[in-house]
């Protein structure tokens, strides 16, 4: 067992891509834990098949390394706002946080999110200024940013001193200086020993632990992660679970089995002791933020409360025409118990149900439900999703909506056409800072503001702009925002789609489908440029007869189908419309399949306006 001097338990947090994980790549391998003949992945902590393929790191997960004759444990956190759910409960476990900045990017808005958290918990903060061999590197102005953005968040005078260290996570290098080029990470793990506190605790008072994190195993179950605050932890010992927010759970059970953390393996141990991060089983029913305590000293520690969330989208079963087809698990009970299975590891997820069909799923962002749903769809999965609503708030009486601070890095001459667009959105645009050829602009937007935003940025920034938002503040709702300026092309028949029906309508505007896909009645295959639905029968099949006519032979040319994303996908959507999930397939549906019952509605919509 190491002794409670020798442990150093700390959390990397940073906005996205500014190379968390590779950075615990590299400290894992000088921190030994690899074989010398053993095969590496890189970006290791980032595990599962989404976080891989989208470069994100969704999950916060815990490793160790060891250096020297100390053992320092490390939480590798997500960089979105929308997974701060993760990261707010997190910072519970550790004394100390490595905060890293990229050095041409400079603090972006996740990166103020995180560590206001890291400051309110009164945490020490290392900095680490990464990518200092980028050629646009600014290493001097950065630090100033770091330094301004600790002065806003009202840091102590000690996180104000806090120590810096610039390094190259890619290289694997770290030096004391902005202008010396390291050799390895020494200087970091140095820093880390030197400045972050051991974790404080009575190792002989009696036990008192926070599940400050949930994981599940179909042969254990529900595994719980957190830090002991106080005494030692035994195999097969008896305890008492108990809430700080909930007086009235009071509720006994066994540690089956005991884990710590070595490297990127859980090792089994027999007992820990205070300060330690340790996982352990056997008690199914336990939630995260609940103390497990010696059962004669029932204490129950404080636990932050996590944000509520901010929009929410229903998930219901698939009633498509083509429903049942390609899912694996299609039913209401079946949605109802992965939701349900959900909520035991995302705490930031609430889930409530619509009658028997349908569930009223809410989030952080956009991006929080669309990572569920894929996981979902990825599991064989098929339901139907409805467009995202934000969750609106009743402060002093006034009906509030989110604000969320956007932050975009865009080339001079997509200035304008962002700035405009943004207030089209009820936008305000809060500074404007110029970097070389290019402008950061700050905005403070409505949540819905957002919504179907992010392919139109890139469309007026050429592909070059680079925005990020978080949740800033509530406000009084601010009236109207017109979601989409175009109408969709709907299928008025059920079939497979002929090159000879797309030809006839692709100058209607542009389509989401090629050729040879089975379509139904009521499902959108296009955009329409007029701002309204156009019922289009892409099945429609040439006529043949023996006549020859001059204009038969002439070949067609398919302009070839814009393919879209689960996120473009829930940007394009209509309040009338919904999203069917599949595992094989997006389909965009409008909720009344039928044209001339959907016609009725709209003429009710449009003489009950007048």
């Amino acid at each position: 067992m190491v002794p409670q001097e020798k442990i150093r338990n700390i959390a990397i947090i940073a906005h996205v891509d500014h190379g968390k994980t590779t950075l615990v790549d590299e400290m894992l391998k000088q921190g030994g834990i690899y074989r010398e003949n053993q095969a590496i992945v890189d970006r290791v902590m980032d595990s599962g098949d989404l976080e891989r393929e989208r470069g994100i790191t969704i999950l916060a997960k815990n490793t160790a390394v060891h250096y020297k004759d100390y053992k320092i444990n490390i939480v590798d956190t997500p960089g979105h706002a929308d997974f701060g759910g993760e990261v707010e409960r997190i910072l519970k476990m550790v004394n100390g946080v490595v905060l890293l900045v990229d050095a041409a990017e400079g603090p972006m808005p996740q990166t103020r999110f995180v560590l206001q958290k890291a400051l309110e918990l009164g945490h020490k903060v290392i900095v680490v200024v990464n990518k200092i061999d980028r050629p646009d590197a600014r290493i001097e102005a950065v630090m100033d940013e770091v330094l301004e953005l600790l002065l806003d968040l009202d840091a102590t005078e000690e996180q104000f001193d806090s120590p810096t260290i610039f390094c190259s996570a890619r290289q694997g290098i770290s030096a004391y200086g902005p202008h010396e080029m390291g050799k390895d990470l020494i200087p970091l793990f140095e820093t880390i020993v030197n400045y972050i506190p051991a974790p404080e605790g009575d190792a002989n008072g009696p036990m008192q632990m926070l599940v400050s994190s949930l994981d599940y195993n179909d042969y254990v179950g529900r595994i719980c992660i957190g830090r002991i605050e106080r005494g030692t932890i035994r195999q097969n010992q008896e305890v008492a679970i108990c809430d700080y927010h909930d007086p009235s759970v009071q509720e006994k059970g066994k540690i089956v089995a005991l884990y710590a953390f070595d490297g990127l393996n859980r090792v089994p141990i027999q007992e820990a002791s205070a300060g330690e991060i340790v996982a352990f089983s056997g008690i199914s029913d336990i939630t995260i933020g609940r103390t497990v305590c010696d059962p004669l000293t029932v204490e129950p520690l404080p636990f932050v409360r996590i944000s509520d969330p901010t929009i929410e989208m229903t998930f219901a079963v698939n009633d498509s025409p083509f429903a049942g087809r390609e899912g694996k698990y299609v039913t209401s009970r079946n949605l109802k118990d992965r939701l349900e299975r959900e909520l035991l590891k995302d705490v930031s997820l609430r889930v409530s149900a619509q009658g028997t069909d349908a569930f009223n799923v809410a989030g952080r962002g956009e991006m929080h439900l669309s990572i569920l749903i894929e996981t979902m769809r990825r599991e064989g999965y098929e339901f139907s999703v409805s467009t995202p609503r934000v969750l609106l708030k009743t402060v002093d009486g006034v009906k509030c909506e989110p604000i969320e601070r956007m932050v975009a890095d865009v080339p001079e001459n997509a200035v304008g056409a962002v700035i405009e667009k943004i207030g089209q959105r009820k936008g305000d645009l809060s500074s404007m800072t110029p970097m070389g050829s290019r402008y950061r602009l700050e905005f403070l937007v409505p949540s819905r503001g957002l919504f179907g935003y992010r392919s139109e940025f890139l469309t007026d920034t050429h592909g070059e702009g680079v925005m990020s938002s978080v949740l800033d503040s509530y406000a009084p709702v601010k009236g109207e925002i017109e979601r989409r300026k175009t109408g969709s092309l709907v299928a008025s028949e059920t079939g497979d789609t002929t090159a000879y029906g797309i030809g006839g309508i692709q100058d209607r505007g542009y389509m989401f489908i090629g050729p040879g896909v089975p379509v139904y009645g009521g499902m959108i295959v296009g955009a329409c440029n007029r701002n309204e639905d156009m019922a289009v029968n892409v099945c429609k099949k040439k006529q043949l007869t023996n006549m020859r006519a001059a204009g038969s032979d002439e070949a067609i040319r398919l302009t070839p189908p814009r393919v879209l994303s689960l996120e473009q996908c829930l940007e394009y959507l209509a309040d009338d419309e919904l999203l069917e999930v599949t595992p094989k397939n997006l389909r965009m549906r409008k909720r009344i399949l039928d044209h001339s019952q959907r016609m009725r509605e709209l003429m009710k919509k449009r003489s009950a306006e007048k």
